[in-house]
């Protein structure tokens, strides 16, 4: 399928088995990977309501609010969708550190051998 017949398409999410896709969330500004998250529907419909990131939340099997309880929100600047639409890349305005360990980036560690060493931002 060639590009022009991709333009103004419809958004037809292909979920897993699970009933999820995988969201890489980035900083808007210098694009960093702020973290990695998985979707529902009903993630991504309360993500493009609310301008807020929402995932679904595999540990506890619910609709979850990243920053919800610390404040640390991200807001969405933009959703962009793979080509085969079972990814998302949110483009976002992140309020504060987004790892729960405090860390700008759920990605601070650099896998050294076996071990992990922590990275700077």
């Amino acid at each position: 399928m060639s590009l022009l017949h991709e333009e103004k398409s419809p958004f037809l999410p292909k979920f897993d088995g699970s009933g999820l896709l995988t969201a890489v969330v980035l900083d808007v500004v210098d694009r960093a990977v702020l973290m990695v998250g998985h979707m529902d529907a009903e993630a991504v419909r309360a993500t493009q309501q609310t301008g807020l990131v929402h995932f679904h939340s595999r540990s506890r099997q619910k609709l979850w609010q990243k920053g919800e309880t610390s404040g640390h929100v991200l807001e969405v600047r933009e959703i962009l969708v793979d080509c085969d639409q079972d990814a998302l890349l949110i483009m976002a305005e992140p309020a504060g550190p987004t790892c729960h360990t405090g860390a700008r980036s759920c990605f601070y560690r650099r896998l050294h051998g076996d071990t992990l060493v922590n990275v700077t931002d």
